[in-house]
């Protein structure tokens, strides 16, 4: 949801347009966490006839990030020759929550007609009702709808009303933060700081790019408390600088560029240093200077936030030869599963270690139970997984959607172990389940595939499914790396349990030859291709398997109502009788998951139920099944593995189905309506 980016230059001269062309290729590589609307905030000296201000220019537009560019190119008011010493330009994407997609509300929001402070906002301010009352009373005018409004307008307020001259940007933000209740991440600009630039969040992403021709001199960024007091004689807005080997000290030959964004495939072109934000820092960047504020120190806080160096190219977040970023997923998915088990797996002596959890493994063995807990496809690598995690490791697991988790208050106790899958680590209901179980004593585990983000810094131990970057929205790669990620937790535990090791040794050579076995299913693309053809201007469509295959079936549901809008259901095969038979006639599409294991027989059955009824089902069963072809209206052979590694064989279908739906009804596949990668708020 919601894309922040935003670029400063000190010392690294850069013209206007190549400013704007920074920011709007910022927001172009954040396109695929969803948006309605996008708008950057820059300095020019503005036509006196223009409604915005006369140093900071507002941009905004409804619609893509394309037709932002294009607005700006018709701009005679910005000369794209100026050359910018120092410059802070801030750009956004905007996910509307509170008021329609239009250009007023889109973001960047100001605090008056002249544009004093602005700011780019990702999140939801849950007190913005009392904080819009309040301003109101104070005869602030609002021009939107939407709860970001309220922070550049409090800002001003704060800023007109301070107590001496000599208070600091970050200051200034210090105090806004302390009013705000709910989630946000906030990049802020101001003309009564100009070139400065300052940054802080609490509950959404946000993380600071470095690039310097000059080597940093330390890759750690001590943190300052306490960035305002009532001591006029105290200068604010000095900050703590990062020194670099030939900097003397001054500023005066520091040449370096910082970049603020939502996420890091936004900086990786630019740099591959990166420093990640925590809840309630503020980070200020004044003459050239990163420096990291809070405004109180608590217990166990770390004293320095660590410059980090990305291990991601960005030829791995583009398309390549592919019509979409789907489509390059699903087809990655050979090489990312391989990652996912490399240097983990010794298939020559069956011994699995995860190294995130080795320190933490005796702990969990020692457990009373294992909670897996998600969100939407990650929820369902949890229920595809459970019957194998229940059998190797012979503990209740209870699997729950993170919202209804909370919605219940459920019951947590100190020897539970829970579980925190999410692709982006930044997963609002799965980052706020975990913070409920931390305070509950449980010990805590992140499955996730971003480093850096919340959940996997907040966890107490986790496993990154190194899966690489996915771009688009509907997950592919991403699930199929979790549910591997979870049977080698499965494997690990199991390692010493005597009875299981037959079983053990089927399952790990089945993840040896599983890279092989996808790419043959991938094989069948312009088989699938065609069966899309003969559905795709059907307006529902059921999915039906049990067993191993039931989160097959939620998963591929998912995945075909997310991008082709189709009405589509994932239904276990054993509730047929129990209502939704009564769906099934010969206009109704149906997709059953048919595969040799313990519960092909009762499969059968269902088949003849569906048949009974007129329904033309169209099974995904193992080759050479010729009992189920006898009743199928269109087949689709897949190749044999375990039983529990079948699910990720069986899914890819469905992952090609959907997207080749989409194709032929015309749909963006990488970024269907109303929909957003990374879910940030609740």
């Amino acid at each position: 949801m919601c894309g922040i980016f935003a670029y400063l230059n000190y010392g690294v001269p850069q013209t206007q347009k190549v400013i704007l062309e920074t920011l709007i290729k910022g927001l172009q590589r954040l396109e695929y966490r969803g948006y309605d609307s996008a708008g950057i905030a820059v300095d020019e000296r503005c036509n006196k006839d223009q409604t915005f201000g006369s140093h900071i220019c507002l941009f905004r537009n409804r619609g893509k990030v394309k037709a932002l560019a294009e607005k700006l190119d018709e701009q005679v008011s910005l000369d794209i020759n100026k050359e910018f010493e120092i410059h802070f330009g801030i750009a956004h994407t905007r996910w509307a929550t509170h008021g329609v997609p239009n250009e007023v509300n889109s973001h960047p929001h100001r605090s008056d007609v002249n544009n004093e402070f602005v700011v780019v906002h990702n999140g939801i301010i849950t007190n913005y009702k009392d904080l819009r009352k309040f301003l109101e009373s104070k005869n602030y005018v609002f021009e939107s709808e939407t709860d970001t409004e309220v922070i550049p307008k409090l800002t001003k307020y704060l800023y007109d009303n301070r107590e001496g001259e000599d208070i600091g940007f970050s200051a200034v933000v210090e105090r806004v933060v302390q009013q705000l209740e709910g989630a946000f991440a906030l990049v802020f600009k101001s003309r009564h700081f100009p070139d400065e630039a300052v940054a802080t969040r609490r509950g959404s992403p946000l993380l600071i790019g470095i690039r310097s021709k000059n080597r940093l001199f330390t890759d750690q960024i001590p943190i300052l408390y306490q960035a305002y007091n009532h001591n006029k004689n105290d200068h604010l807005s000095k900050t703590h600088e990062i020194k670099h080997k030939d900097f003397n000290g001054t500023g005066k030959e520091k040449s370096v560029e910082f970049y603020f964004a939502s996420d890091a495939s936004a900086i990786i072109e630019h740099t591959n240093q990166v420093m990640f934000l925590e809840d309630d820092d503020i980070a200020a960047v004044v003459d050239g200077c990163l420096s990291i504020h809070r405004a109180k120190r608590s217990v166990g806080d770390l004293a320095s936030r660590t410059v980090h160096t990305l291990q991601m190219e960005l030829q791995q977040i583009m398309k390549g030869n592919f019509k979409a970023f789907m489509q390059k997923e699903i087809f990655e998915q050979p090489e990312s599963i391989v990652n996912t088990l490399r240097g983990r797996i010794n298939f020559e002596d069956g011994t699995v270690m995860l190294g995130g959890l080795r320190d933490h493994i005796k702990e969990i063995k020692r457990c009373r139970r294992l909670l897996l807990i998600g969100c939407g496809t990650s929820y369902h690598a949890a229920v595809a997984t459970r019957q194998a995690l229940e059998e190797l490791t012979d503990l209740p697991v209870m699997v729950e959607l993170a919202s209804d988790f909370l919605d219940r208050s459920t019951p947590v106790f100190r020897d539970d172990v829970c579980f925190f899958i999410s692709q982006s680590g930044e997963t609002a209901d799965s980052l706020m389940a975990l913070r409920y179980c931390k305070n509950r004593g449980a010990l805590t585990v992140g499955i996730t595939n971003t480093v850096g983000s919340s959940i996997s810094r907040e966890t107490d131990c986790g496993i990154h499914i190194n899966a690489g970057p996915e771009i688009g929205v509907a997950s592919t790669k991403a699930y199929t790396s979790q549910f591997v990620s979870l049977i080698m937790f499965g494997l690990m535990m199991s390692e010493d349990r005597i009875s299981m090791q037959k079983r053990r040794k089927d399952i790990i050579a089945g993840l040896q030859f599983l890279p092989d076995l996808i790419k043959e299913v991938l094989s069948l693309d312009e088989k699938i291709e065609q069966l899309a053809k003969e559905m795709f201007q059907h307006k529902s469509l059921l999915v039906m398997g049990r067993g191993y295959h039931y989160a097959t079936c939620l998963e591929g549901a998912l995945k075909i109502k997310e991008i082709t809008y189709m009405h589509s259901e994932g239904i276990l095969a054993g509730e047929l009788k129990h209502g939704p038979l009564a769906l099934i006639d010969k206009l109704m599409p149906v997709i059953m998951i048919v595969m040799r294991d313990s519960s092909y027989t009762k499969c059968q059955n269902a088949i003849q139920q569906v048949t009974a009824r007129q329904g033309r089902p169209i099974i995904l069963c193992s080759k050479n099944d010729e009992e189920s072809k006898k009743f199928a209206y269109r087949t689709i052979e897949i190749p044999h593995s375990v039983d529990c590694l079948q699910g990720i064989l069986t899914v890819i279908p469905l992952q090609l189905l959907s997207f080749h739906l989409a194709v032929l009804r015309g749909y963006d596949v990488d970024f269907p309506r109303n929909l957003a990668k990374s879910v940030t708020v609740e």
